[in-house]
């Protein structure tokens, strides 16, 4: 379906037309035409997410967290992350924290904090995560998802972030998670 429109955008950017070519439960894609801040005729290709990614770093009280490893089947491999998930739209950002940090890990926690939004690969996407701090945690039960084949671990704090450093932890959301963390340390 095309839309033929002419919307003024931030930058001098403005778009004349967009046409979705592909759409599926989580994401759409739409090509689009534009003209550039420039006055120039261009193209955009831009992938929509239909839900906001969340990322919980749970801490302990012996300064410990929780990675997960999951196989990524657009990696083809497998990947060392903070546990993550969608948040559906009319879900709170908070409650989806809670439920993935529970479904991915077995925990729950009494404490909980916004450390930061980040944009993802926004040269194409719209797709923002919101990443939370979990503390105060206690046991609930791990519920996994048909899609997730996720082991987890508990580990110093030092050393995921010393993961990251060494380039063994490569997730968007965790880097900058753990590097916003370790600023504080």
């Amino acid at each position: 379906m095309s839309e033929k429109f002419l919307a003024e955008k931030i930058g001098g950017w403005k778009t004349k037309t967009a046409t979705t070519v592909y759409e599926n439960p989580w994401i759409k894609i739409s090509h689009e035409e534009v003209i550039t801040p420039k006055g120039t005729d261009g193209i955009y290709g831009v992938v929509h997410f239909k839900n906001t990614a969340i990322g919980v770093v749970p801490i302990d009280n012996e300064g410990n967290t929780w990675l997960v490893k999951q196989s990524r089947y657009t990696l083809n491999q497998y990947t060392w992350e903070i546990p993550e998930g969608g948040c559906p739209h009319g879900e709170s950002p908070l409650n989806a924290a809670k439920r993935e940090l529970e479904e991915e890990v077995g925990l729950q926690a009494n404490s909980w904090q916004e450390l930061m939004t980040v944009h993802l690969s926004n040269s194409v996407t719209d797709e923002v995560c919101i990443i939370f701090i979990a503390r105060d945690l206690y046991a609930g039960q791990q519920q996994l998802e048909a899609t997730e084949d996720i082991e987890y671990k508990r580990v110093p704090l030092k050393e995921a972030i010393a993961m990251v450093k060494r380039g063994e932890i490569t997730d968007g959301p965790s880097v900058a998670a753990l590097l916003r963390i370790a600023v504080d340390l």
